[in-house]
């Protein structure tokens, strides 16, 4: 009986993209803290590995009609996606964009001063 032979060191990047297969949620938790904190480079190489994670990057570049290898640069750590690029790889992946406060939301003053119109001014609107 022979075993089958494991390998003796996994990388980092195989083994968070195994854990995020594993767990798609905690992928999103972690996709969604990076975009909170990371800069841009962290971004891009978090969405790399999310979007191995979904079925990888050929895979999502058919589901989202985007070209494979443009996308495999879109999401180096120097990537810098297009909206549109973004926006259909993460639809592939069964996610989307959404903007949350991070703060208290500034309002501005409703009160906006109009110049009263000739019309307005005669019919004593203004």
């Amino acid at each position: 009986m022979t075993r089958a032979k494991r390998p003796y060191f996994v990388s980092h990047d195989e083994a968070t993209i195994e854990m995020f297969r594993r767990d798609p949620e905690f992928a999103i938790l972690h996709l969604n803290s990076v975009l909170e904190d990371g800069d841009q480079e962290e971004v891009m190489v978090a969405l790399r590995r999310v979007s191995e994670a979904f079925g990888g990057v050929t895979q999502l570049a058919a589901d989202a009609k985007l070209n494979a290898t443009t996308l495999y640069r879109t999401l180096s750590p120097q990537g810098n996606p297009e909206l549109r690029s973004l926006t259909a790889l993460l639809k592939a992946m069964g996610l989307r964009l959404a903007v949350q406060p991070i703060g208290k939301i500034r309002r501005k003053s409703s009160k906006r001063k109009t110049k009263a119109t000739p019309a307005a001014e005669r019919k004593g609107l203004s």
